[in-house]
Formats: structure tokens, C-alpha cells, sequence
């Protein structure tokens, strides 16, 4: 609800409605919103803190006649509301979440006279956000003797920076160099499909804007920019700032536009129609394809197949982890049969996991459980398939090796 509140917020009840529309039925937020990832979480929590980060500055950016330098701004709901966003926006994916900050700082170049300092009471407000963390967070690094900071912050945040992972990007100069407009390109297939309409928003923006209009552009601005200077490149990696981008154009869609100025490249004939019939139609598309395409391509995916051949060993009380292979697929299917989470463990650990008590498994590549598990237990079960891994684009070869009670 955070979407359609928000639009309501700034240009009404028509506006909020079609954000929420247009962020739902994107392909990127189709793809992810069944996903087994932390992708959503990150959306919901980055466009709640630019919404109360908008809330809190509402009248120093819509009213700026008005403002008083002298005014006293007191802690509210939306003050408690925008940090406990940051941090539990980097507890769900890290500090990619705290981008709202940048938001906000921004509004210096559009409204120098906001008082940012009186506003958001910046010391307390991060002294908050980062007592939440710890409270999470440093039972998170005991109990994971430190992986938690090298994997999560290490790996996933420094490792992914620095360098291309997992075939995702170039490490070469010449090649980071040709990515760099990567997230300019994809998003009208990201965004698609009202990306069609991203030239003449743009146009539109070009002529006539308002500070709610910048405050929603540079949160939009700052997050592709600083997903283009990152080695590693996934289209999703901008899904946060589609909630945004969905506000700026509902909010000038005609019929429902801020401005009254409406350029000729952005009119059509009949408005809502063409609102309704895309709505409609990609709704439809959408549905067919959630029906229709998961089963008859399921059967091509490793997870999949793993199930399939491993169905009739697996209990619920088992405890599941793999190596190398980690994509949501692995959730989707084993979490319908047993209830343990996924492990995600590297090689040296994959030995010590499967001697730990209890019934348990583990997925990997075949060349490394052929070396790992030479000498397993005679009563130790392995189940082997071939796939084609979507996310990476090549086949791979898995070996599930299953440890019964």
C-alpha cells in the first residue's frame, strides 16, 4: 500500500492508484513478486523511507513561500517511520537500502532552504537506525562466527562492487566501460510495458517539473547511477527505484497529470482508454503466463528435476544447504516438501554440514561431489540431473547427496 498512499499523498487519489497499477504489472515486479528473494523487501522498505522522507520535507518543497527559517521541527510518526525503513531495508539487502539519504541530501541543489539538519535530526535518527541493526545484526555475526559480515557485506556488497560475479558483467575496463548505460537500456524491457511511455515522460520532464518531481527523479537518478559504477550487473538491480518511477508517471499520465501543461508528444485521444486497455491486457499476458509457462518449462529446471527424483527420500524434518548453486528456483520447490531453510555453504563447509546430526542434504555440482563425498556412508543417497541454469545462461550438471535419518 506504500505506492498508492504515497500518490495519493502528492497528487491525489487517482494518481496513487495508477502508480500502484503500473509498479504491479511491470515485467520486472512480475518476475521478482513470486521470487524467493529479498529484492521485494528491498522495494517496499526503500519506497516507504522516501516516502516519509517526503512527508517530513513536504512543506519546505511544495509551499516554499511560506517556510519560516526559524521553525521548530518536532519528532513524528514519519521521523521513527523513515529510519526504521533504512534499517530494515539493509537488514533485508544491505546498504544499498540507506539510498533514501542521498534523496534527501539532494533537495539541496532544488530547495537550499529546507533545513535538512531541523528535519530529520540526523544523529539521532541514524543512532536509531543503527541500534536496530545491531539488534539483528550482532546475534546475526556471533551465531554465523563472522560470516554474516564477510558473506553478506564482503561478498554480496565490497565482492560484487569490485568485480563481475558470477559471469554477471565485465571485469576488463573496455568492458565495464561499454555496461556502463546497462540499467538506461534494460529498463524498458524492466519496466515494460509502460516503458513506452518513458521517452515522453522524459520529454515532458524536460520542460516542466517541480520540486516533487526532482525529489522523485534524483531518488530514481541515484539509484541507477550507482547500480551502472557496480561491476556486477542484473536487470533487477534497480527494482527499488521502480516504485518512484511509477509515481512520476502516473503523476503525469494525462488525465491525472500534476502539471497542466500536457506536451503533444504525451496526448492521446482517448486517456483512460489507453490507461485501462494496457492495464488490462498486460494483466491478462501476465496471468496466462504464470499459468501456462512454469509447467512446461519447469521440466528443463535442475531444481526441479532434483525434486522429482529425490521426492520420495525427503522428509520434512530435513535440513537442506548448497553449494554453488543458489538460485530461488532451490527454495521455490524443496521448501514444498521439507521445512528447513537453505544453507548456502561453500566447499570446505559442505563436509562438516552433512556430518552435523540429523537428516539432511545437499545440492552441488557433480565434479565436486564426486571429489567431496568419494567415501560417503554406505547408506547415504545421491541423485544426479542436468539443466539449464536461467541466471547464468549455461547448462549445469547437480548432484544432490541426501543423508537419511
Amino acid at each position: 500500500m506504500t505506492i498508492p498512499v504515497l500518490g495519493l499523498r502528492i497528487s491525489g487519489e487517482r494518481v496513487g492508484w495508477r502508480a500502484a497499477i503500473i509498479f504491479t504489472l511491470c515485467l520486472q515486479t512480475f518476475i521478482h513478486a513470486k521470487a524467493a528473494v529479498a529484492d521485494m523487501w528491498l522495494a517496499l522498505f526503500v519506497s516507504t523511507a522516501h516516502w516519509s522522507g517526503l512527508e517530513l520535507l513536504r512543506d519546505g518543497l511544495t509551499n516554499p513561500e511560506h517556510r519560516r527559517a526559524n521553525t521548530e521541527y518536532r519528532i513524528s510518526i514519519w521521523w521513527f517511520t523513515f529510519y526504521i525503513s533504512l534499517a530494515l531495508g539493509f537488514l533485508a539487502k544491505g546498504p544499498i537500502a540507506w539510498v533514501p539519504l542521498l534523496t534527501i541530501a539532494s533537495t539541496i541543489f532544488y530547495a537550499p532552504n529546507v533545513q535538512l539538519g531541523r528535519r530529520f535530526k540526523f544523529i539521532r535518527g541514524l543512532a536509531l537506525m543503527l541500534a536496530i541493526i545491531a539488534t539483528w545484526g550482532i546475534p546475526a555475526l556471533i551465531q554465523t562466527h563472522g560470516e554474516f559480515l564477510r558473506i553478506g557485506i564482503g561478498r554480496h556488497v565490497i565482492g560484487r562492487s569490485l568485480g563481475a560475479m558470477e559471469g554477471h558483467g565485465w571485469n576488463s575496463l573496455g568492458g565495464y566501460l561499454l555496461l556502463l548505460p546497462f540499467y538506461f537500456v534494460t529498463v524498458f524491457v524492466s519496466f515494460f510495458p509502460w516503458s513506452i511511455k518513458l521517452p515522453a515522460l522524459l520529454k515532458r520532464l524536460w520542460h516542466q517539473r517541480d520540486n516533487i518531481d526532482r525529489y522523485l527523479l534524483s531518488g530514481i537518478a541515484i539509484i541507477f547511477v550507482i547500480f551502472s559504477l557496480i561491476k556486477t550487473k542484473l536487470p533487477h538491480y534497480t527494482l527499488p527505484a521502480f516504485g518512484l518511477l511509477a509515481l512520476l508517471l502516473a503523476r503525469h499520465w494525462p488525465g491525472g497529470a500534476a502539471l497542466s501543461c500536457v506536451p503533444k508528444g504525451f496526448r492521446i485521444t482517448n486517456r483512460r482508454s489507453l490507461f485501462g486497455t494496457i492495464a488490462v491486457t498486460t494483466a491478462c499476458v501476465w496471468f496466462a503466463i504464470a499459468l501456462v509457462v512454469p509447467p512446461m518449462v519447469a521440466r528443463f529446471f535442475p531444481a526441479y528435476q532434483l525434486l522429482q527424483v529425490s521426492r520420495a527420500s525427503l522428509t520434512p524434518n530435513m535440513q537442506f544447504a548448497s553449494v554453488e548453486f543458489e538460485e530461488p528456483s532451490l527454495v521455490w520447490y524443496f521448501r514444498s516438501r521439507v521445512k528447513g531453510f537453505l544453507t548456502p555453504l561453500n566447499k570446505r563447509r559442505v563436509t562438516e554440514f552433512m556430518n552435523a546430526p540429523g537428516p539432511r542434504f545437499v545440492v552441488l555440482p557433480m565434479p565436486v561431489a564426486g571429489s567431496v563425498f568419494a567415501n560417503a556412508p554406505q547408506d547415504w543417497r545421491f541423485f544426479t540431473t542436468s539443466g539449464f541454469n536461467i541466471v547464468k545462461g549455461k547448462r549445469v550438471d547437480l548432484t544432490l547427496v541426501l543423508k537419511p535419518e
